[in-house]
């Protein structure tokens, strides 16, 4: 019984009420860009590509030359943008380009990591939105990811248990991967219920959130290099920019990759 009153305050407290507030806020935001979709769904992101990058120099320690990759990211997300090529082959080509350019400026590839790592997730949701029921991928996309972070920290600090990297990141646990695999898989149901999201769609959404959690690990794992606890300050109870969509960075181009090879073999 007494340990179990650290876990309670955890769960309730002021930490959860912070978090729920500003989580609350990031979806309203991403909700209506989304929903807007074209100039306010591109500008967003790319707002948010930009505050990922100003973080990924710090974490990678080149703050140095942090503006000037921020000015190399700014060309691919320009090409992105529904006044040009949009989400394409040219504009995967400027990010590609982008990368090498401050892989040479910079003589090593830790800076240039920095801007597949913020473009490639823009590319890929501008390129979903696009759909014809792009507003459904992009929002169980999106959503997915929520709902793992959700039934992950809710299972995590409520069940416990044994960790499954404490040396990365000593709160994960599988339990918490467990109730986050849970909730994206409920969630994606919720949606086939009732916006009859494609069933092979709701098969792949347990997978994705081992894949989001891979992502959190990842970002852990460079926080853990870095000496910091989170990547930035930006949003109260959650951090930096890159603490709140870690899990969305590998998920998206894969679901991207996933819709792209299925109107393929469509075609075919």
């Amino acid at each position: 019984m007494v340990a179990a009153e650290p876990v309670k305050r955890s769960l309730f407290g002021q930490d959860l009420a912070i978090r729920t507030v500003s989580g609350i806020v990031l979806v309203a935001i991403a909700g209506t860009a989304l929903w807007l979709g074209g100039i306010a769904f591109w500008l967003l992101l790319m707002a948010g590509a930009l505050a990922m990058q100003h973080e990924w120099a710090g974490l990678v320690g080149r703050m140095e030359r942090r503006r000037l990759s921020m000015l190399a990211l700014m060309a691919p997300l320009s090409m992105l943008s529904p006044f040009a090529d949009g989400p394409g082959f040219l504009s995967l080509g400027f990010i590609i380009g982008g990368a090498f350019f401050i892989a040479t400026i910079d003589r090593g590839f830790r800076l240039a990591w920095g801007v597949l790592y913020c473009a490639l997730p823009v590319m890929a949701l501008l390129y979903l939105r696009q759909q014809e029921n792009g507003l459904l991928l992009a929002f169980w996309t999106m959503a997915t990811v929520w709902a793992t972070d959700i039934g992950a920290y809710f299972a995590g600090r409520g069940i416990g248990g044994p960790k499954i990297a404490p040396s990365i990141s000593p709160s994960k646990t599988w339990a918490g991967l467990a109730g986050g695999m849970t909730a994206a898989l409920l969630f994606a149901m919720l949606l086939r219920e009732h916006l009859d999201l494609p069933y092979i769609l709701v098969l792949a959404s347990a997978p994705l959130a081992i894949v989001a959690q891979m992502g959190d690990f990842l970002e852990s794992w460079m926080k853990r290099q870095a000496g910091v606890k989170d990547s930035g300050t930006l949003i109260p109870g959650h951090g930096g920019i890159l603490d709140r969509v870690d899990g969305l960075v590998p998920v998206a181009p894969i679901v991207a990759t996933l819709v792209a090879a299925n109107a393929f073999w469509a075609l075919g």
